[in-house]
């Protein structure tokens, strides 16, 4: 393992992650961190040479559609749903006194 995980450390996290971690869970997550380091460290022991960079596991594509036009001037449609309307406008009660 790269570094062992000291108890400065497992309370940082705790502050970014704006937790308060009790000392069981510190020790829970010191075990975590270590079974993640580990890991990685086992990751690194791979030969990659000769493999390209990927960001994703699967090939990932866009499905783009194209722009239709369209006259967005809903306002009939919008009025309709309105209780009261009055030239085009929306007809609301009287709210300043």
């Amino acid at each position: 393992m790269a570094e062992k995980i000291s108890d400065e450390m497992i309370e940082y996290v705790g502050i970014l992650a704006k937790l308060e971690l009790s000392g069981r869970e510190k020790e829970e997550a010191r075990a975590d961190m270590e079974k993640m380091l580990n890991y990685i460290d086992t990751l690194n022991e791979l030969d990659t040479e000769g493999i390209q960079p990927m960001s994703h596991v699967f090939p990932v594509q866009n499905v783009f559609r194209d722009d239709v036009v369209e006259n967005g001037d809903g306002s009939r449609g919008t009025l309709s749903n309105a209780p009261l309307s009055k030239d085009n406008c929306f007809k609301v009660p009287k709210t300043i006194i």
